[in-house]
């Protein structure tokens, strides 16, 4: 008997033939709580966008000619970085391929370009110093052409 029954209230739900779920009342001071949670939870999702770590693209999309001449390292590692020399966008702009010089230590460990690997993941950091090498580069450059 309880095995028909309990077959029969399977059947009911399955067809949605069972009654709906009574309501609630809800209480008049309920609401500035919840007004208040949703004002907390949207800060914390900012707070999380704030704190979410960048790909290569999304480092170097603000700096001049999309950081080609420019360091970046993983913030993983300690003294490995390359120096941009190009850079192949997808169409969303937030993804493709780079080249780079590698750097070791500081010092340059190879001559040729290689592409770097990893530029699609999350963690990578812009290297202040690199700008003054750059723009002293240029100084440089300009003085001896002109």
């Amino acid at each position: 008997m309880a095995m028909a029954q309990r077959a029969m209230g399977l059947l009911r739900r399955s067809l949605g033939l069972t009654l709906p779920p009574a309501q609630r009342a809800l209480s008049t001071s309920a609401a500035p709580a919840a007004a208040e949670g949703a004002a907390a939870e949207a800060a914390a999702k900012e707070a999380k966008r704030r704190n979410k770590k960048k790909n290569l693209f999304d480092v170097v999309q603000f700096l001049p000619g999309w950081g080609v001449g420019y360091k970046v390292a993983k913030t993983t590692w300690r003294d490995v970085s390359y120096q941009i020399t190009k850079i192949n966008l997808y169409k969303d702009g937030r993804h493709g391929k780079a080249w780079g010089i590698r750097y070791k230590a500081g010092v340059q460990a190879a001559d040729a370009p290689i592409r770097i690997s990893g530029v699609n993941k999350r963690g990578w950091k812009y290297i202040k110093e690199s700008q003054k090498k750059v723009e002293d580069a240029l100084k440089v450059e300009a003085a001896v052409a002109a």
